[in-house]
């Protein structure tokens, strides 16, 4: 992923790895810590400091990110928002949240919030068929859908209007969030890597997380903190913790159902402005082969995602992703063809990264809720509808923490405990 805009790069929360870690349960205030500073993990951490029973002198979050917040999907994705996303139990409250949300802090010039327009199209890319189609041919197309080429257009449809579809910039959107929780004062972001979660004695609790603080050997004089006899890791005691990892949950859960898909993606700033569309195709381009990109036009760049994969195990970290040339320049040969906007403009970025998958033919996902196991947490498994449903899964999380139920909506066939037993694995 390219270097985030000026703008967006002195907004980023600061956070000294080399600092002892945050206090803990030790201090009288219950302790919540979240791994991972991805979307999700970061608007449950910013509703929990809105809820009427949070305060600072009563409790403390510690947010652990690996490499940078935002560094994965949250930062990489389209950003598309849907009343008729998935699932039912959690998009109107999510979608409602995100409007809500952009009325409260200008979220339009803050995040490029805004409403568009939904369309499907059909089309045909090969070579014959566009040699064959001499002049344009008017099958209807929106007028102010005027960056799409109509002589490869064989049929479009309208999927949905400004009343039910909108978007963001994920990255910008969970940057903004995260600061907002940070200026309650009782939020801290460490940069390690959680390693494992501790259980007591029984097994039956989690205690701890051991992580590896990044650029820092772990020393530090705070009690709470206990550094490894190597040096290398530290152990941060927790009363809560919530797993927001995503396609990584299933490496410190191993019995959880996630797994990870690849994505990969552009962005295309056009040649001249284009306007507010999102566009999911299904494109022939030769015999028997079809692509189906996704296109989302924003404020002033273009999104265009392809297809998911699993054909590489996910790495480590977000920094390990591996991004596929040949994957980026198909979409870059592709978005070409259907626009000459598209053509003509310049590439500002080739990426990949891995959407939460939840692996059970029951359901589509997330994961939300407590697990078997006491003290531990899972927000989780969300697919390709992170942006959208973050929010809600951030408020419907901090109801659970702190009062030990869902009050906004019922997601009680999303409970975790469904799906996995957690706890230590034998010989743990």
């Amino acid at each position: 992923m390219a270097p985030p805009s000026a703008s967006a790069a002195k907004a980023v929360p600061s956070t000294n790895p080399r600092m002892p870690p945050p206090a803990s349960a030790e201090d009288g205030r219950t302790h919540i810590i979240i791994v991972g500073a991805g979307i999700i993990g970061v608007c449950t951490a910013y509703y929990l400091t809105r809820h009427p029973q949070f305060s600072s002198k009563t409790h403390k979050i510690t947010i652990i990110e690996s490499t940078r917040p935002a560094s994965g999907a949250s930062g990489k994705a389209g950003g598309l928002l849907a009343l008729w996303a998935f699932p039912s139990q959690l998009v109107p409250l999510s979608f409602k949240l995100h409007e809500e949300l952009a009325e409260q802090y200008n979220g339009a010039d803050e995040w490029a919030y805004r409403r568009l327009q939904t369309v499907s199209l059909e089309g045909n890319l090969s070579k014959t068929a566009r040699v064959s189609k001499k002049q344009p041919i008017d099958i209807g197309l929106p007028e102010d859908l005027d960056w799409v080429r109509s002589d490869i257009i064989e049929s479009w449809s309208s999927l949905s209007g400004k009343d039910s579809t909108a978007q963001v910039h994920p990255y910008k959107f969970t940057m903004f969030m995260l600061r907002r929780a940070q200026e309650s004062g009782a939020v801290n972001l460490v940069l390690g890597k959680v390693l494992k979660l501790n259980y007591s004695s029984k097994g039956n609790a989690v205690e701890s997380v051991v992580y590896a603080p990044v650029g820092s050997s772990a020393e530090s004089s705070s009690p709470e903190s206990k550094a490894s006899s190597d040096g290398q890791s530290s152990t941060l005691k927790g009363d809560k913790i919530v797993v927001t990892v995503g396609p990584w949950t299933s490496r410190l859960l191993p019995t959880c159902p996630v797994s990870g898909l690849r994505a990969h993606s552009i962005t295309v700033t056009p040649s001249r402005p284009v306007s507010a569309y999102a566009l999911f195709t299904e494109l022939k381009v030769a015999k028997g082969k079809y692509i189906s990109p996704e296109i989302y036009a924003r404020k002033d760049e273009v999104y265009i995602c392809g297809e998911g994969d699993n054909y590489v195990e996910i790495p480590d970290t977000t920094d390990d992703v591996e991004v596929l040339k040949e994957r980026c320049e198909e979409l870059v040969k592709y978005a070409g063809i259907v626009s000459e906007e598209l053509q003509g403009g310049r590439i500002t970025r080739r990426q990949a990264c891995y959407l939460p998958v939840v692996d059970v033919p029951s359901t589509s996902g997330p994961l939300i809720g407590p697990t078997n196991s006491q003290n531990l947490y899972v927000a989780s498994g969300h697919s390709c509808w992170g942006i959208n449903n973050a929010p809600g899964t951030g408020k419907i999380m901090a109801e659970i923490l702190l009062e030990g139920e869902a009050k906004s909506a019922d997601v009680s066939s999303l409970d975790p405990r469904r799906y996995f037993v957690s706890g230590p694995l034998p010989g743990e």
